[in-house]
């Protein structure tokens, strides 16, 4: 009867959430890479900070960058994931509602995470062609962002340079991630949802709450 092989044994039990090795690691990059620095965390110290081998870790990345860009990019693919829903949403929605929606979905997936992995988008490796998956995806986040914006301006007349705005202003949630936890907090997103749809020329954002909701919903089915 052939003997089945074990795996590399931890050093240590479990010390980080995840169900994967793979998701640990990342929950160890994402606290030292937004508390000690990206240039001052190595493969190693990530290693140990799970508990395993700093050849076990490059079973599942080859380079820091590589586990740089896995993070960055949990920052943005659920909304990108969402934006389908707000596309096939039934009875359509207006392009303010799903302006307002996406920005709600995408502030909440900003300060929702145990690490402020946002603030690491000030990196100047972010410039680097390794990392060009991430950029990738955000740019297309952008451009969505820029679409419904360019099409709300075209109705109420706001002049179309403001149309880059939403998407800074829900970014700028980053700066606020720090802000304690607690009814306050979790409104952030919705006020910066409504800020990005009045700095476009939309008088009521309360009108706009209801859709935004029942998209919310069918998200987390």
């Amino acid at each position: 009867m052939p003997l089945t092989r074990a795996g590399r044994p931890r050093l240590h039990a479990q010390r980080r959430p995840g169900t994967t090795a793979r998701d640990e690691i990342l929950d160890a990059a994402g606290e030292l890479f937004t508390t000690q620095g990206y240039t001052g965390t190595s493969t190693r110290s990530i290693a140990e900070t799970v508990g395993i081998r700093q050849a076990s870790l490059y079973h599942y990345f080859k380079t820091k960058d590589d586990i740089l860009c896995a993070l960055l990019s949990q920052t943005v693919s659920p909304t990108l994931s969402f934006v389908p829903v707000l596309r096939t949403a039934r009875p359509p929605m207006s392009e303010a509602q799903q302006l307002h929606a996406l920005a709600v979905f995408d502030g909440t997936q900003l300060l929702g995470g145990r690490w402020n992995l946002g603030a690491l988008y000030l990196l100047p490796e972010l410039r680097d062609a390794r990392l060009e998956p991430f950029s990738s995806d955000r740019e297309r986040l952008r451009r969505h962002y820029l679409s419904l914006s360019l099409a709300i301006t075209e109705h109420t007349g706001v002049d179309p340079a403001a149309a880059d705005l939403p998407f800074r202003l829900v970014e700028a949630l980053v700066s606020m991630w720090s802000t304690p936890e607690g009814p306050q907090r979790d409104q952030l997103p919705r006020h910066v949802a409504d800020a990005c749809v009045r700095v476009l020329g939309v008088p009521d954002p309360e009108v706009l709450h209801d859709r935004t909701a029942e998209a919310l919903i069918v998200a987390d089915r």
